[in-house]
């Protein structure tokens, strides 16, 4: 096996292609197809299902891809360490986040200190967050759940208490507050299944022997609120996400307190990445400055 076997066959993965490769690694396609054809040949093994003018990883082939990722993000590293300390951190750095709330107040304040570091920011469900760190397709996560596993480290941003909320109108306006038992017969907005707000709610009903079905189930909060706005149901959030909408109103649980935590997590084993260590100490430091201005 070939250092450049495994150049050609990564980023024939990364780029989804054998003609994307061979560009962006200034080679002709044939060559890009032949390191690729020997690294199969040389382990008996099929990488990549070759459809027409499309090319697909084999479940060998994902195997494999995660452990490139692992590799040359290593061979990144030594470069990095091999170069000058005090080079200005630079690169990509991929956050997916259950919800941008509760980083955006120290963001912007990174990227003016790191400048040279590119943010991709997208959402996704405590699920996905996790499963994107493990594949190495994200550098940082933010999820609801204080307790992600051994293989993530963590840093604790806060609870809030879950909140349900409706339409303006929807509810008579002496009704401020429900119960699980009368949430039960109400139509509820719930998220998709991986989402921690939906699982700590569902959790709760459940140990008090109430079932809550969904009349609706949207994918995203940004979703659920524009169809609780719509009228249709009563959906629910943390205190913190809650965002100020003349269209909606907020409903207090009567008969519980459940509170969700927020949690920045990254891959244990890729806390040396320069980005993620640069992110990590940022935030840390962010993050005991907002506790101690909210004590005082």
């Amino acid at each position: 096996m070939r250092h450049s076997q495994l150049v050609a066959f990564h980023y024939v993965a990364l780029l989804g292609g054998f003609s994307r490769a061979a560009e962006k690694l200034y080679l002709t396609q044939p060559a890009i197809s032949e390191q690729v054809k020997k690294l199969e040949q040389d382990h008996d093994t099929l990488l990549f299902f070759r459809e027409r003018k499309r090319v697909r990883l084999t479940n060998e082939g994902e195997a494999l891809f995660r452990l490139t990722k692992q590799y040359f993000e290593i061979e990144q590293q030594m470069g990095e360490y091999l170069s000058s300390t005090s080079a200005a951190v630079a690169g990509e750095l991929r956050i997916i986040a259950d919800s941008a709330y509760h980083i955006t107040f120290f963001l912007g304040k990174f990227r003016k200190r790191y400048p040279n570091i590119t943010v991709i920011l997208r959402t996704g469900n405590t699920e996905e967050v996790l499963e994107a760190l493990r594949t190495y397709n994200a550098e940082i996560g933010i999820i609801g759940s204080p307790s992600p596993g051994k293989d993530m480290d963590t840093l604790k941003l806060g609870t809030s208490e879950i909140i349900a909320f409706a339409a303006r109108g929807f509810l008579l306006p002496s009704k401020q507050s429900l119960s699980l038992a009368e949430l039960a017969r109400q139509p509820l907005i719930f998220r998709e299944t991986g989402s921690k707000t939906r699982q700590k709610l569902e959790d709760e009903a459940r140990n008090q022997g109430i079932t809550l079905l969904p009349a609706i189930v949207a994918e995203g909060r940004e979703t659920v609120r524009e169809v609780v706005a719509s009228g249709a149901g009563i959906g629910f959030v943390s205190q913190a996400e809650y965002v100020k909408d003349d269209r909606l109103t907020q409903i207090k649980l009567s008969d519980t307190n459940i509170q969700m935590s927020e949690t920045i997590v990254h891959l244990g084993q890729r806390r040396d990445v320069r980005v993620i260590r640069a992110f990590m100490e940022f935030a840390r430091t962010a993050q005991a400055e907002k506790e101690k201005h909210a004590d005082g």
